[in-house]
């Protein structure tokens, strides 16, 4: 089978591998789609941590479920989407419920190889239905849920002015599930381009350019001088994550959905006065994939407005590189294979 390997960073080569092979407690996925993220352009970056190379990219995926063992209620044919944290199930983050964080955890295209490929491998228990969603919906529920799982994290309540710092892919996840947690939804970046996509698609209120406004001036204003009980970072910058402590309202809760190689620098003052709480948000969990595919289904969420770039399997290697330059808006690139 055809697949593509990014052997260093700034690097793509298309190579052929056996296909899988049916193993317990498996699934065999025929791959139709791949949505390009984050992680995948932190990889080719060289600016990925947990990363080793040559590796395959790709978890956002869906795709046509070809055979399995062990996985009651499906049936071979049908569209299906996974979650792509692989867990041991006996840890202690496991235990309590939180696969997500398992202390052993394998993310496909991060720790192990992904699904930039004809077929793909997955255990069983990861399946998730389609419900009759289409393969672009389907590989777009992973994003979608991390932006869920963090605003989840965060507790938000309806009425809350929350604080969405990067407006890419993620971001934009979280602002959509903060609205429909009946937050009053700032979004922050520093791409004019991404806070019109905001504005235009996403219906978010209120936007700042933290280029060139006064950021804190501007959150007094939207929120009568309360400042956001939440802020969710989403941009993987150390200086944006640092900046975002002094954002916070009195009693605000802080949730990193972004990450970084480099250290947190915090006033222990500012942040001790304010009672405040920091919080990470790690992948996402069934729940999550649940709720995003319940959003979409009932149009609370329309996943084709993200998708703003497409390419056939064959052409990655060429336009890879591209998606990285703001300048070309890319909002979600959606790759269509087989």
């Amino acid at each position: 089978m055809k697949t593509l390997i990014c052997t260093t960073p700034g690097q793509f080569d298309y190579g052929e591998r056996e296909m899988p092979s049916p193993a317990p407690d498996h699934a065999i996925i025929k791959i139709k789609r791949i949505g390009i993220c984050g992680t995948d352009l932190h990889a080719f970056e060289g600016t990925q941590p947990f990363f080793a190379y040559p590796r395959v990219l790709g978890h956002e995926l869906a795709g046509e479920l070809v055979s399995f063992d062990n996985a009651p209620g499906f049936t071979a044919g049908e569209a299906v989407t996974f979650i792509p944290y692989f867990n041991c199930g006996t840890c202690i983050a496991c235990r309590s419920g939180k696969p997500n964080c398992c202390t052993n955890i394998r993310v496909c295209g991060v720790h192990i190889d992904g699904g930039m490929a004809e077929y793909l491998s997955v255990p069983s228990y990861s399946l998730v239905h389609g419900q009759g969603l289409s393969m672009d919906a389907l590989a777009l529920v992973e994003p979608l849920a991390i932006g869920a799982h963090g605003v989840r994290r965060a507790g938000v309540e309806p009425g809350e002015f929350v604080l969405v710092i990067g407006a890419g892919p993620i971001g934009l996840g979280i602002m959509e599930f903060a609205r429909i947690a009946g937050a009053n939804v700032i979004a922050m970046d520093i791409n004019e381009g991404r806070l019109n996509f905001c504005k235009d698609k996403l219906k978010v209120a209120y936007t700042i350019n933290a280029k060139t406004a006064d950021i804190i001036e501007e959150l007094k204003r939207i929120t009568n001088n309360d400042m956001p009980t939440v802020v969710i970072d989403a941009t993987g910058s150390q200086q944006a994550i640092n900046n975002g402590f002094q954002y916070m309202s009195h009693g605000a809760r802080y949730v990193l959905v972004g990450l970084q190689k480099g250290e947190l620098v915090v006033s222990h003052p500012e942040f001790h006065k304010r009672e405040a709480t920091l919080m990470s948000s790690r992948n996402a969990t069934r729940q999550d994939f649940e709720h995003v595919i319940a959003a979409m289904k009932s149009g609370e969420v329309d996943p084709t407005t993200y998708i703003t770039h497409r390419v056939d399997f064959g052409q990655v290697k060429d336009e890879f590189g591209g998606w990285l330059d703001p300048a070309n808006g890319v909002i979600k690139a959606m790759v269509s294979i087989g």
